[in-house]
């Protein structure tokens, strides 16, 4: 069911009322630097201590969204290298196409996303001068082999990091980290960029942090929706 700004408004003060103060203050100040602007795709990475380790930086740095493709392999979180940073983010599993890669680059394009391949092998720009003014979705593929040709033939842009030594390429968790490190800092620092999450979306954010934050806060939510319909019938 779809609730009114005005409802939700009084959901979250209703959980707000469940947590501690500190913890109420700590919602409100990181959902200001949440953005939804720049976004990554993880495709088929099957050692979960990188996969995990993406996530945890793509957390640390405000990304909200990450679009997980599992074409042979399913992400498994390991929650000693990501610190649950997963229970604070939206992600989105594709596996259940006949080509989950394709599947996602096609959803993230229709959401407005420019689909940016991260590799070395492909001469476009350097993270550095690759244009971020429209909403990014980087793609990262496997530590072994890279991006698979669906991923390459479909990219909107290619962009890699300088390399200055013998080794050939970054782990991939390495690579991720000075990619989104890169983007997210010009982004916050370019004003003509409108990065931050709507008010709804806000809303809505803050709603999923508190209920995770309070013991059985499905449970907490449901009540209040259970208050609100009493409260409806009574009133008329």
């Amino acid at each position: 069911m779809e609730y009114s700004p005005a409802y939700k408004a009084k959901l979250l003060q209703y959980l707000y009322e469940c947590i501690l103060e500190q913890r109420k203050q700590k919602i409100e100040q990181i959902s200001m630097n949440r953005t939804r602007h720049i976004t990554i795709a993880l495709e088929n990475l099957y050692q979960s201590h990188n996969a995990s380790a993406v996530i945890r930086t793509a957390e640390c740095l405000g990304i909200q969204d990450i679009h997980i493709i599992e074409n042979e392999y399913a992400y498994n979180v390991n929650t000693e290298i990501s610190m649950s940073a997963d229970q604070w983010l939206t992600l989105y599993h594709y596996n259940n196409s006949e080509n989950n890669t394709l599947d996602c680059i096609k959803q993230l394009k229709q959401k407005g996303y420019t689909v940016v391949a991260t590799t070395p092998h492909e001469n476009d720009c350097f993270i550095q001068d690759l244009d971020i003014s429209t909403p990014t979705a980087f793609l990262f593929g496997t530590e072994l082999t890279g991006l698979s040709q669906t991923a390459l033939k479909n990219a909107d842009k290619f962009v890699k990091i300088p390399l200055y030594g013998f080794i050939e390429s970054y782990n991939i968790s390495v690579a991720a980290a000075i990619t989104l490190m890169d983007a997210t800092t010009r982004m916050r620092q370019n004003s003509s960029i409108n990065w931050q999450l709507t008010p709804e979306e806000l809303l809505d954010l803050k709603i999923n942090w508190a209920t995770n934050s309070i013991k059985n806060g499905n449970l907490v939510t449901e009540r209040f929706h259970q208050m609100q319909k009493q409260t409806k019938i009574i009133t008329t």
